[in-house]
């Protein structure tokens, strides 16, 4: 009886000893479990995740900064008081803008500079716009164009004559409220041309011939393989006369009370070249002086008191290369615009 009751409990001590190890293993598997789940969320304690840590704040700072400094330009200068916004017609006219290459640093085109005047006229940071004008003129399209663009805007407009504004370059200037002009600055040419080239003769030594089939007498005209004719001539004159009548009817619509008619008519219309001063005394434009004059200009009539800072409405990004050729350039190119010059 008595080695038969040890044997029971001999067998309970060892089934609790038995529920004791699985109870252990299993803690022990618990924490194994936990310590590998926190190793797979944990960042290893190397020194490279502490610099990538430091790289990746750095890379959402530095976005932070270039969001706030451009997209969010607008509403601090709304804040601050706004902007002038410039637009710049440089060099020749063109209906067409000329594309950004390796070997070419650009023309902007009528079309891209009244979406430059359009942009100013729908921001709210732009208060007044200034026209930045150094250009012997061009496209009679381009030139309309952008005085159109001008006109349908209803911000206070002032045009600045920095070197040249003649021609086709005076000619956008009539889409504006208000006329600086510097005192050395060339203006006038107003009228139209059109040329006519005459090869014959170098068609002849050359051995070249060319034979015209054509419907109409006139289909052919300008053929720089002959001479024109006069009456020839005298089409194309009179295309070129209904466009110099419209400038002058633009002119005298934006500028008729402020013009000494009897010195426009004899000084002006003979399409021969002006200073700025001798501009001035015709009442062709408003005012005599710097950039700086016009900014503050186009402020006050904005409603300022001050003159406000400027914002460039026409700027286009530029490729690693196309800057590189544009500073590389700038200099020569502000030597060599097309026409002439007032120079010491």
């Amino acid at each position: 009886m008595l080695g038969s009751n040890w044997n029971i409990r001999h067998r309970i001590c060892n089934a609790g000893k038995f529920i004791n190890m699985v109870r252990f293993n299993k803690i022990m598997a618990k924490k194994q479990i936990s310590e590998r789940r926190r190793a797979a969320i944990e960042l290893p304690s190397s020194p490279l995740w502490g610099w990538a840590l430091v790289a990746l704040m750095a890379l959402f700072i530095i976005a932070g900064i270039f969001l706030i400094a451009t997209g969010g330009i607008a509403d601090a200068r709304a804040l601050g008081g706004g902007c002038v916004g410039v637009v710049r017609v440089e060099g020749e006219i063109l209906a067409e803008s000329v594309p950004e290459s390796f070997f070419d640093i650009g023309v902007a085109g009528s079309e891209q500079i009244a979406d430059s005047i359009k942009k100013a006229d729908e921001r709210s940071d732009v208060k007044s716009i200034l026209l930045i004008i150094d250009s012997p003129g061009g496209s009679t399209i381009g030139s309309r164009e952008i005085y159109t663009a001008l006109k349908e805007s209803d911000k206070p407009k002032v045009a600045y004559f920095r070197q040249m504004a003649a021609s086709g370059g005076y000619y956008v200037a009539m889409g504006t409220d208000y006329i600086v002009s510097e005192p050395d600055a060339l203006t006038g040419s107003i009228g139209a041309r059109m040329s006519l080239m005459q090869l014959s003769g170098l068609f002849e030594k050359l051995g070249y011939n060319e034979t015209i089939i054509k419907t109409g007498e006139m289909k052919d005209i300008g053929n720089p393989g002959r001479d024109a004719s006069d009456e020839e001539i005298a089409i194309l004159q009179s295309i070129v006369d209904e466009s110099f009548d419209e400038f002058k009817q633009v002119i005298l619509e934006n500028r008729g009370s402020r013009l000494n008619m009897d010195a426009f008519e004899g000084k002006v219309l003979d399409a021969r070249i002006l200073s700025g001063r001798q501009a001035y005394d015709i009442g062709m434009v408003d005012e005599i002086g710097p950039k700086k004059r016009a900014i503050e200009k186009a402020s006050q009539m904005a409603g300022f008191d001050e003159a406000l800072e400027v914002c460039e409405m026409n700027e286009k990004d530029q490729s690693f290369f196309g800057q590189m050729l544009t500073q590389a350039l700038s200099s020569l190119v502000a030597k060599e615009k097309v026409g002439a010059k007032l120079q010491y």
